[in-house]
């Protein structure tokens, strides 16, 4: 209406006539399918259809869509481009002026039965509310009792598992403790039983002296060899026991004493002894059958006998390197080889390598047995490397370590004190290391150390006085070879005139010389290595070191003397002969050259040392 241009006054006028018109008489809507026909202004509003429910406020609702559905008959324009197919309205009728609203009466009449339905739906809402709160209310009611009654019922629930509780745990200690007096019952039984069996069988050796014929098949049968040793044991033990109680009531002087089990206590012992036997016999067949299973059977057995120390020491006794000569033999000759006790000590240190690595090896593969084969066998290596040490080693040193005698000393053309000495520290130190070698491979509770000390000790009780003896023998000897080299050369003159002047040829040189003190210094320095390779205690080597120093300073004060007396005598001589024959001006030199030469070496040896 208004498309052609702004509206006239009288266009307006008429417009709000027809919308308060159609506010006080609103239309009717149909709910179900909104086609109802519009109710006139003069209908009641009983008159009106249902056009509200409570479904359509419930799920997403949107109230452009209920104010749709509520005005899409009156308003065909919001359908859209639905509205097209709607008939235009019909023209106004002639003289009539166009009303500018025409569907506003029915819209508010509409608007206003739609809010009185909104208002019954809000009352009725309000109504159901109030239902609802008082059926939750009882229901809560009903709830909070039974929650109640629940509650009782649970505590006494748990009253009633806690006396069940207390039932079971007195049950239970009750069940233990009846297991307990049956579990202690049957070990009486057991005990009882058993005693009666020990009893029966102690009956049997205490019958008749030395007759073991008559015994329980147990101690003869072969597959029952551990089950016999194990009672016979048990009945020894029992046996001396009485014995000693009976002896001890005999020495009070009780006169009911009774003879006790003397007899058998014979014929237990005996018995232990031939079964010991027994199975020692048999594992030495199997030991040379290589049978460990059954080497380990039978020490399980012996160990029952005590603590199988038998089968231990025959076990070691009868390895081939300790029972074979050849063996023992062949040790001398590996050591010594074709030079036999004048070899040196190089090659007598190469030869103990050899036979020490030998030796080893040896220990190593019985020590694979033995751990196979004895149930302690740590303690059998013990007894192995004690008898190697003791027994191999041992007799490869007393044909290697001859103690020269200090009243005779051995000539130094065959090596003299030094030989002995240079071999003693060779086989200390090679046998150390075996002594090292074996601890690795083991030895048990075994002193390795202190059994290796105690093989040389009394060789190192003597060593001081024998390194003494060595170095005043190399001493004297160095200085017998300087007189006959002195000797020598006086007598190379070849006249008598010249040798009665042979004193003046001999130059002090010839006895006084740093050459010769650095001789005595290397002595030293070997025979203190020496000592420090021997003792390990700081004080024993501090007390040895400055004996063997001292005889160094001895041998050095002694080759001074011994050179300036020399001089001096060579000097006086010259003098006497000058102011016999007087010597022209050269030899005087020649001769003052020679005592003031005598006397730097002497200065120079001071200063060296």
């Amino acid at each position: 209406s208004f498309s052609s241009g702004p509206p006239e006054p009288s266009q307006l006028t008429q417009f709000s006539r027809s919308y308060t018109r159609a506010a006080a008489h609103p239309p009717p809507l149909d709910l179900s399918g909104r086609q109802a026909a519009m109710p006139s202004p003069n209908d009641p509003p009983a008159a009106l259809p249902l056009t509200l429910d409570l479904e359509d406020f419930k799920g997403d609702f949107s109230f452009d869509a209920l104010f749709g559905s509520l005005v899409d008959e009156l308003l065909p324009e919001f359908h859209g481009d639905d509205a097209a197919g709607v008939p235009p309205p019909p023209p106004p009728l002639l003289g009539a002026a166009p009303p500018v609203f025409p569907a506003v009466d029915e819209l508010l009449g509409l608007f206003k039965h739609s809010c009185k339905e909104l208002v019954d739906l809000r009352r009725q809402i309000d109504k159901r509310l109030q239902n609802l709160k008082k059926e939750v209310a009882t229901q809560d009611a009903k709830h909070r009792k039974t929650l109640g009654e629940l509650e009782k019922g649970v505590d006494g629930l748990f009253d009633s598992f806690a006396r069940l509780d207390s039932r079971i745990s007195s049950v239970g200690q009750t069940a233990a403790k009846i297991g307990d007096h049956l579990q202690s019952a049957e070990s009486q039984r057991e005990t009882a039983s058993q005693t009666i069996d020990l009893i029966k069988y102690l009956m049997e050796f205490n019958s008749t002296p030395g007759d073991l014929m008559e015994l329980s098949p147990l101690f003869s049968d072969d597959s029952r060899v551990a089950e016999a040793a194990s009672i016979a044991q048990k009945l020894r033990s029992f046996a001396e026991e009485d014995v000693g109680r009976h002896g001890v009531t005999s020495a009070v002087g009780s006169a009911n004493a009774s003879r006790g089990l003397e007899v058998a206590v014979a014929n237990l012992q005996e018995y232990c002894n031939e079964l010991e036997n027994r199975l020692l016999s048999r594992f030495d067949t199997a030991s040379q059958r290589r049978e460990l299973s059954t080497m380990a059977e039978c020490a399980k057995i012996l160990s029952q006998f005590n603590r199988g120390t038998s089968a231990m020491q025959h076990y070691v006794a009868t390895r081939p390197m300790f029972i074979d000569v050849e063996i023992m033999n062949t040790d001398i000759q590996v050591v010594l080889g074709d030079d036999g006790p004048q070899a040196d000590s190089s090659s007598i240190a190469e030869g103990l390598s050899i036979l020490y690595k030998e030796i080893a090896d040896t220990v190593r593969k019985e020590a694979t047995t033995i751990m196979a084969v004895f149930p302690s066998p740590n303690e059998v290596m013990s007894i192995l490397v004690q008898r190697v040490l003791e027994q191999r080693v041992t007799a490869i040193l007393d044909k290697l370590l001859i103690r020269p005698s200090l009243a005779s000393l051995p000539p130094v053309e065959e090596g003299g004190l030094l030989h002995y000495l240079r071999v003693l520290s060779v086989a200390y130190d090679k046998t150390e290391e075996l002594a090292k070698e074996l601890q690795s491979i083991g030895c048990g509770d075994l002193d390795i150390e202190g059994l290796t000390e105690s093989i040389y000790v009394s060789h190192k009780d003597e060593y001081t006085e024998f390194e003494h003896a060595s170095l005043r023998q190399l001493y004297q000897s160095k200085m017998a070879e300087l007189r006959a080299e002195a000797k020598q050369q006086s007598e190379s003159t070849g006249s008598i005139g010249r040798a009665k002047g042979a004193s003046l040829n001999t130059s002090p040189q010839q006895l006084i010389s740093v050459t010769v003190v650095t001789e005595f210094v290397r002595w030293n320095e070997e025979a203190i290595s020496r000592c420090t390779l021997l003792f390990s205690q700081p004080t024993t080597v501090a007390a040895n070191v400055r004996s063997i120093f001292a005889c160094l300073l001895d041998q050095v004060s002694q080759y001074l003397t011994v050179g300036l007396d020399g001089a001096r005598e060579s000097l006086n001589e010259a003098a006497a002969m000058r102011d016999r024959y007087v010597i022209g001006t050269s030899v005087s030199r020649r001769v003052a050259a020679a005592a003031a030469s005598a006397v730097c070496l002497l200065f120079c040896s001071l200063i060296y040392f």
